[in-house]
């Protein structure tokens, strides 16, 4: 029976299991390669079968792949542990130097036997088992992973197989998957401290960066205020030992906290203390007063009488404001007629006094205490 001119080569046969469980492009390649270690002539090292092919044979027996492509496939399977490379990227040599990664042992001769006797490979892990150095330059090579991290992870390997007394074929494939798995896991880590803060714990030198400074000047803190928080900030968080890069946005918080007390404090201050020369009530007491048709003008023009008596008598109140407002209260009702030279009210309503707005001098004002009990 003649070929069809629709298959004008040998067709290539692939394992389907194979291609299932390596990749379609790995099979392909793994299974030409392991029919030439077959047929051509190898060079054992150490128990693995090493054979170089030329670059030129490889891109005629697979056309459909370029020099770049037969590159990313062998690395492929190197990765996998399944082949063992020897040299530099195939796009950038002219031949490939490889081996199946399979040991070939030769165990002693059975004396009643002329043909010595092959081992399986399938044999428990000896304790003084180690990789070869192939293996570990190939790690070094392909991988970046430096021989004494390799052999640095030696002991565990080998204790772990022996505890499990599981047997094996390859163990220089598993060393290596070991090994990989390990190396990236550092990797990991190492990449994950390298984004850690520098800054970890507060230090006494530690100043708020000029972004933070500029928030809260924006917000209207006072920069002064600002400063003297610096030290009580550092102490707390040193005394608490706390490790965080944002020392900046609690600073930010904290600020903003005892700032809103701050203020609260100055408007609502329950200690007494004497008024000052340049007191003046506040905008919620013209409201109040708005709310109870006292004229604004009427009020301001007690202030400053209302600050002089104060700062004469020396006293000290907690709400200076309470005291205006009564003060103010008092002389409209007087102004009205509201209220008696004792400051109660008029049994009767009586009409507005004409002409002056004051129903008497300033001298009775000031000696009158009534509006100030």
């Amino acid at each position: 029976m003649s070929q069809s001119s629709l298959i004008p080569e040998q067709p290539l046969v692939i394992s389907p299991s194979l291609a299932a469980t390596i990749g379609l492009e790995e099979a392909v390649l793994l299974q030409q390669l392991s029919a030439l270690i077959q047929h051509r002539t190898t060079m054992s090292v150490q128990g693995f079968q090493w054979m170089e092919i030329d670059r030129p044979y490889l891109e005629k027996a697979f056309p459909f792949w370029s020099a770049v492509d037969l590159h990313r496939v062998s690395k492929s399977l190197a990765d996998k542990g399944i082949i063992l490379i020897d040299s530099p990227p195939l796009h950038s040599t002219e031949s490939l130097k490889f081996a199946i990664n399979e040991k070939q042992e030769v165990v002693a001769p059975d004396l009643t036997s002329e043909k010595p006797i092959k081992s399986t490979g399938a044999n428990l892990i000896s304790s003084h088992w180690s990789p070869s150095e192939e293996m570990l330059q190939l790690l070094t090579l392909n991988h970046q992973v430096s021989r004494e991290f390799s052999l640095g992870q030696l002991e565990d390997f080998v204790l772990y197989w022996r505890e499990r007394s599981e047997v094996s074929h390859a163990w220089e494939n598993k060393f290596r998957q070991h090994i990989l798995s390990r190396w990236r896991h550092q990797q990991q880590q190492e990449a994950e401290q390298q984004v850690l803060p520098t800054e970890n714990t507060i230090s006494q030198a530690w100043r708020p960066s000029e972004d933070a400074l500029e928030i809260l000047l924006r917000n209207a803190v006072n920069r002064q205020f600002i400063d003297d928080a610096v030290p009580e900030f550092i102490l707390y968080w040193r005394e608490r030992g706390e490790n965080t890069s944002t020392w900046n946005s609690k600073f930010i918080a904290h600020i903003r906290r005892q700032w809103a007390r701050f203020t609260s404090s100055l408007e609502h201050d329950t200690e007494p203390h004497r008024i000052a020369d340049s007191w003046h009530p506040t905008e919620d007491v013209y409201d109040i007063l708005h709310l109870a048709n006292i004229d604004a003008k009427f009020a301001q023009g007690l202030v400053s009488e209302f600050v002089l008596f104060w700062k004469d008598s020396n006293q000290a109140h907690s709400s200076w404001n309470t005291k205006y407002l009564q003060h103010v209260k008092y002389h409209w009702a007087k102004r009205h007629q509201l209220v008696d030279q004792n400051g109660k009210p008029n049994a009767g309503q009586q009409r507005h006094r004409t002409g002056s707005t004051r129903a008497r001098s300033l001298a009775e004002d000031l000696t009158d205490r009534s509006w100030a009990g």
